[in-house]
């Protein structure tokens, strides 16, 4: 990495997620399909609020020439904490099992910012009510956790990394979710590859998406994902979950509320995807229908993906995508020419039982349509 510079890394990675896409058959485009039982979230208009304020993405735009979300339509779940006060340069507090407390100025950081490549996010709370639109993918720089680490100097007993944000919102609902904090093990965070991101798509974090820094753990739900990070606490095997973990327990697919962070699975996600948008066709002369979508998450790339249209009607092998990277997005197709009128649901399965797909398997990211003409 040492030959380009970040803007060119940046730039030719948005090429790299380009070709991700695929050339379909030409035909004259009929319509657009709307999908049907959905929430009225408003899509791609910032709502106003803090701790409550929402940017829900429109996937529905999503083709193989946009698939790096720009930084002023990524999805935000919460906006910058509206009774946050700070002036002057922003400092990381290390604490806990340290051999000394330390104060790490975010600025003596900047030398050890790489190139961390295209990452998705997703909201573990992303629903069908705002259209899955909780769901982004950016390019990301930032500080290699491990090299953080090393600033802190943690002692034998520590296993744990408490990560804390800020949190400081005038309207929540009740005091009861307040906190922003997620604790992983070292293993954990080495694993996923977790960095202190500061730039997103080669420019400073936006004001709503953590700035100055935010945590990023590849391939885990975004609620890990701390923003507004001023604060790492060394733990040992014997941590209570913090109380952010705990309101997340449901969404990260947890046993429970397990009142110690080692009870705590990772709260990474399974291979999964969505329909994004429905194209009505006229393809020589015959009416065709064509699902576009999108994959992601998992450990491991997969060509096992199938697709239903009705629990009545036998599954077929998706036809066109290509999963090179799990860490963002896939885009993908499937020509459908259905028999009959009718009401019809958009459904993926993964053909292989070594992969886990927890929200798959429930119908989670299930859509439907209604057809009128075949």
């Amino acid at each position: 990495m040492a030959d380009i510079t970040r803007r060119e890394f940046v730039s030719t990675s948005l090429m790299a997620a380009i070709g991700l896409g695929f050339s379909m058959p030409e035909g004259e485009l009929l319509g657009i399909v709307p999908f049907v039982g959905e929430g009225r979230s408003p899509i791609g208009e910032l709502i106003a609020g803090s701790h409550r304020g929402r940017l829900v993405a429109d996937l529905s735009k999503l083709d193989e020439t946009k698939l790096v979300t720009p930084n002023d339509a990524f999805f935000i779940r919460t906006r910058y904490p509206d009774e946050l006060k700070h002036d002057g340069p922003w400092t990381l507090r290390g604490f806990g099992h340290v051999r000394q407390e330390t104060t790490i100025m975010l600025d003596d950081l900047r030398d050890d910012v790489e190139p961390m490549g295209l990452q998705l996010l997703e909201c573990s709370g992303n629903s069908k009510r705002r259209k899955f639109g909780l769901l982004s993918s950016s390019e990301w720089s930032g500080i290699p956790i491990a090299k953080v680490l090393e600033r802190v100097h943690p002692t034998s007993k520590a296993t744990r990394l408490h990560v804390i944000g800020h949190d400081e919102h005038s309207d929540f609902r009740s005091a009861r979710g307040r906190g922003a904090s997620w604790i992983f093990t070292f293993e954990q965070l080495e694993a996923a590859g977790a960095y202190l991101a500061t730039e997103m798509n080669g420019q400073p974090l936006p004001r709503d998406h953590g700035e100055p820094v935010r945590l990023i753990v590849p391939n885990w739900y975004g609620c890990a994902c701390i923003k507004w990070v001023h604060a790492l606490e060394l733990l040992d095997d014997d941590a209570p979950s913090s109380q952010h973990m705990r309101e997340f327990s449901r969404r990260t697919h947890q046993d429970g509320v397990p009142e110690m962070a080692r009870d705590f699975i990772p709260g990474t996600m399974d291979q999964t995807g969505t329909a994004v948008r429905v194209e009505k066709l006229r393809v020589d002369g015959e009416l065709v229908y064509r699902v576009w979508g999108v994959l992601w998450g998992g450990d491991r790339p997969t060509d096992k993906l199938m697709i239903r249209f009705r629990e009545d009607l036998p599954r077929e092998p998706l036809e066109n995508y290509d999963i090179r990277d799990n860490r963002t997005w896939t885009l993908w197709s499937h020509k459908w020419r259905p028999k009959e009128p009718g009401r019809y649901q958009i459904a993926l399965k993964v053909d292989d039982s070594s992969i886990r797909t927890r929200r798959l398997d429930r119908g989670y990211y299930v859509r439907e349509i209604d057809i009128e003409e075949v």
